[in-house]
């Protein structure tokens, strides 16, 4: 009896161990990544020119396989999107996964070329191309001196439209209490006349006895000071008028997301080469939408402005 329950024991065992193993068998592909129906149609799509199906293909073969599993694939979508979707943010994506997939074969040396002419092209497309023209430290240093010009100059003139419209009664001055960039006419016209700021405000002289001149019989008559004419430099400038803004234009244009798309695709398809600017303008006018900028589900409808 105890032989017998000691043997369905072994065979309980066995068995649990037998179904495990099949799990895990289960579980690991043995089909190379090469040899996947997803990759080799994927392949046949390039030949024949469909990039957006074969792209759905290869991304296919990830979702199977696994992002760690399927570095051919990650290969594959980056030369698609470096080469004919022209999104090199996301090739460099992929060329970086499969460089961190196998780093020790020949092709990563290739794919690092690859991700270096990825960057120069996403570089093109800043504002500046800050690749095409470096900055030394001699030339960081005249920028900054022409930028702070520039910044007098506009606060000067900020300063002197503010005094012609009658927002401010005191002219630009510097830090001496000069006033700048004003004509010297105008200058002239704007500073105080000390004598007739001391005259404006006293209607009567009163002297000392001393100081008072001899009694005459017909005493001289009395007349009120008069107050100074402002310059007619002052009086008849005439009031700047603030430019009119023209409200921007609405735009009725729309686009429906494809598989595999991402904003700087949309943004390079309507405005012809995409910027910082165009990517924010586009998810600006579809944030009750997209969560994100890289929100981007196929079917759904954005508006373009």
């Amino acid at each position: 009896m105890r032989l017998r329950c000691f043997s369905l024991v072994l065979l309980a065992l066995a068995a649990l161990f037998f179904t495990a193993a099949c799990d895990r068998v289960d579980s690991m592909p043995f089909t190379a990544e090469v040899d996947e129906p997803g990759y080799r149609r994927g392949k046949e799509l390039i030949k024949q020119g469909r990039n957006q199906e074969a792209l759905a293909e290869f991304q296919k073969v990830i979702e199977k396989r696994g992002l760690n599993n399927s570095p051919e694939a990650h290969l594959e979508l980056g030369l698609l999107y470096q080469g004919h979707i022209h999104d090199p943010i996301s090739a460099i994506y992929h060329f970086r996964k499969y460089r961190e997939l196998k780093p020790n074969t020949q092709q990563a040396e290739l794919v690092r070329a690859r991700i270096d002419a990825a960057m120069r092209e996403f570089a093109s497309t800043l504002p500046g191309k800050p690749l095409d023209n470096p900055l030394t430290p001699a030339d960081n240093f005249d920028v900054v001196q022409r930028l702070q010009r520039e910044n007098e100059q506009l606060k000067s003139a900020l300063a002197r439209m503010r005094v012609a419209v009658g927002l401010s009664s005191q002219p630009p001055t510097d830090s001496d209490g000069n006033i700048v960039g004003i004509a010297p006419e105008e200058r002239r016209a704007l500073e105080p006349n000390p004598i007739s700021a001391a005259t404006a405000d006293d209607s009567f002289v009163v002297r000392a006895p001393s100081e008072n001149p001899p009694f005459e019989n017909t005493p001289p008559p009395i007349t009120a000071p008069t107050r100074p004419t402002p310059s007619p430099a002052v009086v008849n400038r005439p009031a700047a008028t603030p430019p009119a803004q023209t409200p921007p234009a609405a735009s009725g244009r729309r686009h429906i997301v494809k598989q595999g798309e991402g904003l700087w695709t949309i943004a390079r398809k309507y405005y012809g080469n995409a910027s910082n600017a165009q990517v924010d303008a586009i998810y600006n006018a579809n944030r009750d939408r997209m969560s994100s900028k890289s929100d981007l589900k196929p079917g759904v409808e954005l508006r373009i402005p």
